[in-house]
Parts: C-alpha cells; sequence; structure tokens
C-alpha cells in the first residue's frame, strides 16, 4: 500500500510536461502544491523558498502533510478553518502559527488556493503559499519579531535589510525576509497574529505566478487548468467529494448553502427529483427553496428560516410546498454544522409519504439529517491536510 502510495505520488505532475517542475524551480517565493487524490493530501512539490524557510529537506517533505509544521501553541480552529476550505474547494487566507524543523515557532499568512480542470471542474491539485508575517521588535530589542504587532512593520523590514535592499521597494523586500535568514527569536505565540495588507497582497501575488506557470503548460500538453472552478451542469457550488458523500445518501432531500446570498440549493438527491414530479436537477441547483413554495405556504415558517439565518441560529421546522404537477408535500429543514460549529448549510427532507406512519416519517427524516451532518463534519475531519 505504502509503495503505491508513493507511485502515485511520483506521477502525480504526469499530466504537465516534462519541464514543468523546472519552471516551478525557478519562482523564488515559499509554496507547496498538494495533490487531493492522494490519502491524506500530500505535498508533492517543495519550493526552495520553502525548504530554506523550514529547514527541512526536499525528501522530508514531499509525500507528508502540514501537521509536521504544527506545534503546541498552533491553533486548532484556525487548523479546522484551512480543513473546512479545502474540503470546500475554495481559497483561504488565514494567520496561522507554524514550526521550523529546529523547533523555532514563526507567524506566518497561510494562502490555500484549489487549481481547476477546465474541461470537467474538478480539483487536481491545491496551492499553499506561506508569507512569514514581519512586525517590528518588541522592546526589549530580541530580535526580529514575527509576530508582534505595530505601526512600523514597513520601517522595521527596510531597517533590517538597509544594506541588501537599497532602493528596492517593500516586496521585494519581503521576498528577501522569506529565505533562512530571518530571525525567529522573541516570537509572540500567544496571538493573534494579523497579516498586513501587503503581505496579502504578495500571497495573491505569488498564486498569479504560479497559476501562470500552470497554464503556459497547460496550453503545451492540453490540459488547461485554472484558479477558479468553471461550473459544470448540474454540480453545485459543492466540492466533489462531499458531492459523492451525499450521493450516497439514498433519500429525498435537497441541501441549500447558508452562507451564500437567497441561500441556494447546492446539492439535490436522485429519489427528491423523482419525488417532486420531474423537477431536473438545472432547475434547481443556484435557486432558493422558494420554487417549492405555493398559495398555502406559510409565510411565517419562511420569515422565521430568514431570522434564524440572520442570527446564526438553528432552525428546525415543518413547511408545506408544492411538486412542479402542483400537488402538496411537506419538507422537513434542519441547520447541519461544520466541523468548527457554524451553520454551513440546512438540509431540507421531504416529509410526505402516506404509507409510514409519523413515527417512522420522523425516524427517518432525522436519519437524513443525521447522515448529511455525518458527511458534512466527516468530510472536513478527514481532509488531514494541515
Amino acid at each position: 500500500m505504502e509503495s503505491q502510495r508513493g507511485t502515485m505520488i511520483e506521477q502525480s505532475f504526469d499530466c504537465y510536461s516534462a519541464g514543468f517542475q523546472d519552471s516551478l524551480d525557478e519562482l523564488p517565493d515559499c509554496f507547496t502544491i498538494t495533490d487531493p487524490y492522494i490519502s491524506g493530501n500530500p505535498i508533492v512539490y517543495a519550493s526552495r523558498g520553502f525548504l530554506e524557510m523550514f529547514g527541512y529537506s526536499k525528501y522530508e517533505v514531499i509525500g507528508r502533510n502540514g501537521r509536521i509544521f504544527q506545534g503546541p501553541k498552533t491553533n486548532r480552529r484556525s487548523v479546522l478553518e484551512v480543513r473546512e476550505a479545502i474540503q470546500e474547494e475554495r481559497d483561504i487566507q488565514i494567520s496561522l502559527l507554524n514550526y521550523r524543523k529546529d523547533g523555532t515557532p514563526f507567524w506566518m499568512l497561510f494562502h490555500i488556493c484549489p487549481v481547476f480542470d477546465e474541461k470537467d471542474g474538478r480539483v487536481i491539485h491545491f496551492l499553499g503559499i506561506q508569507v512569514p508575517i514581519l512586525r517590528r521588535p518588541k522592546p526589549s530589542g530580541a530580535g526580529l519579531n514575527l509576530c508582534q504587532d505595530g505601526a512600523g512593520c514597513r520601517e522595521s523590514v527596510l531597517r533590517c535589510y538597509r544594506r541588501e535592499v537599497h532602493s528596492m521597494s517593500v516586496e521585494r523586500a519581503l521576498s528577501l525576509a522569506s529565505g533562512s535568514g530571518l530571525d525567529f527569536t522573541g516570537v509572540d505565540v500567544d496571538g493573534p497574529c494579523d497579516a498586513s495588507d501587503l503581505e496579502k497582497r504578495k500571497s495573491t501575488a505569488v498564486i498569479d505566478n504560479i497559476l501562470t506557470v500552470l497554464v503556459h503548460d497547460g496550453e503545451s500538453t492540453g490540459r488547461l487548468v485554472h484558479g477558479k472552478r468553471r461550473s459544470q451542469p448540474g454540480t453545485g457550488q459543492l466540492g466533489a467529494s462531499l458531492n459523492i458523500s451525499l450521493g450516497r445518501i439514498k433519500q429525498s432531500f435537497v441541501l441549500t448553502d447558508a452562507n451564500l446570498p437567497d441561500m441556494p440549493i447546492v446539492f439535490a438527491s436522485d429519489n427528491f427529483l423523482k419525488l417532486t414530479g420531474g423537477f431536473s436537477r438545472n432547475e434547481l441547483l443556484g435557486y432558493n427553496c422558494r420554487s417549492f413554495s405555493g398559495t398555502d405556504t406559510d409565510s411565517s415558517s419562511q420569515f422565521r428560516i430568514k431570522e434564524c439565518i440572520q442570527n446564526e441560529q438553528p432552525c428546525t421546522l415543518r413547511m408545506l410546498n408544492y411538486r412542479k404537477d402542483g400537488t402538496s408535500f411537506w419538507l422537513h429543514i434542519s441547520p447541519v454544522r461544520n466541523a468548527s460549529g457554524k451553520v454551513a448549510y440546512f438540509v431540507a427532507v421531504e416529509g410526505e409519504d402516506n404509507s409510514e406512519t409519523k413515527e417512522n416519517q420522523s425516524l427517518r427524516q432525522r436519519g437524513v439529517v443525521a447522515a448529511v451532518k455525518v458527511a458534512v463534519r466527516g468530510l472536513s475531519m478527514s481532509v488531514r491536510t494541515c
């Protein structure tokens, strides 16, 4: 099994040209590339800047995941936020306390960006950018503090690199600072540590540089990639892994995204499409559940849902809706929280089945809600990438 995994890691870049890694090696920035289709989403490429800053060799990093860079003071909630971003296949910028190989901690801005295949819209890799967060020294003068907040960030950077930088821009100074020559002493490990706009711009610029290499290589190999998902008909806005997990639940339900404007439907099960009188998936995905409302739908229930979403409170209720042919059915709506405890989705389970007793209907509906919660929470916990 381990040898098979090693082979998969070696073959992760087979879709690119022979000179692809050489092009990446020319980039001076600190970044990694991971493969989500290999168990554990391991690192399959680490830049020279990354190896210098963290103090590892290439062979110590390839095949591992980001947990090896964490330590006792790394914030667990921040780690969960990163896992959820990976699960949902979206960008995230977050301040994170990591540790060098020798055990010294430092604050960095961690920026993750998925890379999508333009043909089928699936994620093929994740880019992970690390930008050290620079702040002025503590009053005690104990070296360059990564991170104690202060308005003199730019002055500190320029002062530390005056001889090397001269008339260079601050951006170039930050690029120099990402090397192994940084002084990592005097770090306030308790945080919080917020990245500056300059550091956020730098991480975005690094993403753009890497994507430029990927896109250029794709033009020569015929495999086009992009940093933003190209929506595919009938797939919604969920990640591929969560779509697969939800598809295994053989019940009638839809999932809506509580964090998107108007809370659109992002998943509709096959059974739901069959039992609601002929709706196609394309007629539902991206639209609000008001599509099922009719003359006898309780407006106060709709208002209650909206109010609960605005207040980030759970809301479980039973609401009358209508199929495409005009016949009515009931929806039982419940919140679904992600691994960090935030309401991420609402699941609406179809409750109309005259052959069932009320008790059995209630058990079935609770079972569907529980299965969806396991899929959402379990996936973010199982994506052990950081």
